[in-house]
């Protein structure tokens, strides 16, 4: 059986024009491409039509909330196995631990720093290589 070759594009779902540059900017510093979303609506149609190695994902999004998109992706056979990093402003535990239950690999708290963010992509993408090798 062939493998399909690995995604080298990243999709950030973010409404926050300077936040999505931002963090754009890392993920092509890092060798990705960046791919880029306002709204959850858009983000989630994204995740069905491209190849993506990982999912930057906001949790307070226009159009369909940043919880929705991490629900319905997970819930969809064909892209429940994209990683998706959480990217929000809420440091509360309960939160965090609701996006990790809910499939969610890593959940950042805004304001971002480049290298926690460079960091999470490394552990998310890295993690997920090592495991397709044993």
């Amino acid at each position: 059986m062939l493998k399909t070759p690995k995604s080298d594009t990243i999709l950030v779902i973010e409404d926050e024009d300077d936040i999505r540059s931002f963090v754009c900017r890392v993920v092509e510093l890092e060798g990705y491409n960046a791919l880029q979303a306002g709204d959850g609506l858009a983000g989630l149609k994204l995740t069905k039509e491209k190849q993506l190695a990982m999912v930057l994902l906001d949790l307070r999004l226009p159009n369909r909330s940043g919880w929705d998109v991490l629900q319905d992706m997970k819930a969809d056979l064909a892209i429940s196995s994209i990683p998706v990093v959480v990217l929000t402003a809420s440091a509360a535990e309960a939160q965090k631990e609701k996006a990790l239950a809910m499939g969610a690999e890593k959940y950042l708290v805004k304001p971002l720093s480049a290298n926690a963010l460079r960091q999470a992509i490394v552990d998310v993408l890295q993690s997920g290589d090592e495991a397709s090798c044993h």
